[in-house]
């Protein structure tokens, strides 16, 4: 078989993720197919940055930093990705491993990224792994499909983007399931944030932001890295000490009244994909679905029957009622995403933030998550707060808010999703 150079990787459902990319990093699996150099490859990933946070928070040691000295773990999703492949250009690796670059990273900052790869791409090969198909680079000519840790096929990039995804659109055909018990708010909106700013030293992050959300809205949070989306973020949940001495209404309680921390984050389910680090390895799918229940970091109380009734419709619902045994862990990443909203939803919390939830899904994947989205949306009277750099097909917010970044800070607009 020819070697050839720049390909793409696009891996199977079921397969064990870790086991192929630790299979590329040391060219086993393409060993007959791409011709390696001798020299060590670099594997530009999420696994990488975790590994990296967890040698920082271990020996207080960074390995990486930007020209302010801001450790990786402090650094936005975007933020990371950048300074990791400036990192790992200056090794001069053999081959580079690039897994989903472009989650994460707004518009602009993909073209760049993608600017960057076609120019190392001259003198470095490049493998890319692939979840999306309008994500593969244009300078890739092959695209291999792996099962079961072997190459299942071989194709031109033309041929593989030709085929057809094979996904339903919608598989939950039964209603949600209902809520335990109602959350008893004041009449009114959930959040209301009126003129608020924040900056960080001389630095205006955000400016007179105001912005109000009601029960039952769906809204997607938009703008690019860096325009202050993780601050805000961290203002509705009460994270952030900037928002003391604003006008800032959440659930009710105008902050800086005496409200404690947890009273806010009782009203929010919360997802993002770098949440499961925290969670115990070998945790399984149900008891993972149950400690939404408590808010928990695994599961520390035992559960009443009610709360174990309602965990088994909420699984027989996502359609993993069967798996509710098995290690949440081993779970594809597209049926975790999906324990995920059921756990952060297993309680009909007024206010559902999904941060980034799609990154690093397939595209099959991500015709489920957001058809399970839209039925939260539809059925619920749970606010929904989207947060991404992508319009993903079919997702269908009822309103979009961008901060537009700018010398004195980021404002706020509101937008008519774009359909």
């Amino acid at each position: 078989m020819s070697k050839i150079k720049h390909c793409a990787i696009a891996i199977s459902p079921g397969c064990n993720y870790d086991l192929v990319i630790e299979n590329l990093m040391n060219g086993s699996l393409l060993n007959f197919h791409v011709e390696l150099t001798e020299a060590a490859g670099a594997l530009y990933s999420t696994i990488t940055i975790d590994k990296i946070i967890a040698e920082e928070l271990l020996h207080d040691r960074f390995e990486i930093t930007t020209t302010t000295n801001s450790s990786l773990k402090s650094m936005s999703s975007g933020e990371q990705k950048k300074a990791l492949l400036q990192y790992i250009i200056a090794k001069k690796p053999g081959f580079i491993v690039v897994d989903n670059i472009l989650d994460n990273l707004d518009i602009a900052a993909q073209q760049n990224m993608v600017s960057l790869l076609q120019r190392i791409a001259t003198e470095t090969l490049i493998i890319q792994v692939i979840n999306r198909k309008k994500d593969i680079l244009p300078f890739i000519g092959t695209v291999f499909t792996i099962s079961s840790n072997t190459v299942l096929k071989e194709e031109t990039m033309n041929i593989y983007l030709k085929e057809k995804d094979s996904a339903q659109k919608n598989i939950f055909r039964e209603k949600i399931p209902p809520a335990l018990y109602q959350f008893n708010l004041p009449h009114g909106p959930l959040l209301q944030l009126r003129d608020v700013s924040v900056s960080y030293e001389s630095r205006q992050v955000l400016s007179k932001i105001n912005w109000t959300i009601n029960r039952g809205e769906f809204w997607q949070l938009a703008g690019p890295n860096g325009s202050g989306k993780s601050t805000l973020l961290s203002l509705i949940t009460g994270d952030n000490p900037k928002g003391f001495g604003q006008d800032i209404i959440l659930f009710g309680m105008q902050k800086g009244t005496g409200e404690a921390v947890w009273d806010i984050k009782k009203n929010i389910g919360y997802l993002t994909p770098t949440m499961t680090q925290f969670f115990p390895r070998l945790d399984s799918v149900e008891k993972m679905l149950l400690s939404g229940f408590f808010d928990s970091i695994g599961l520390y109380r035992v559960p009443n029957e009610t709360q174990v009734k309602t965990a088994a419709a909420w699984l027989k619902f996502i359609g993993l009622y069967e798996e509710r045994d098995a290690p949440f862990c081993f779970l594809p990443l597209g049926k975790q995403r999906m324990v995920l909203v059921a756990r952060a939803m297993v309680k009909h919390p007024p206010l559902l933030m999904l941060d980034e939830p799609a990154a690093g899904l397939d595209d099959d994947q991500v015709l489920l998550f957001t058809s399970l989205i839209n039925k939260i949306a539809a059925e619920t009277t749970t606010a929904i707060l989207y947060v991404s750099h992508r319009k993903e097909p079919g997702l269908n917010p009822n309103h979009v808010f961008e901060l537009l970044p700018g010398a004195k800070g980021s404002r706020g607009i509101i937008k008519v999703p774009r359909q």
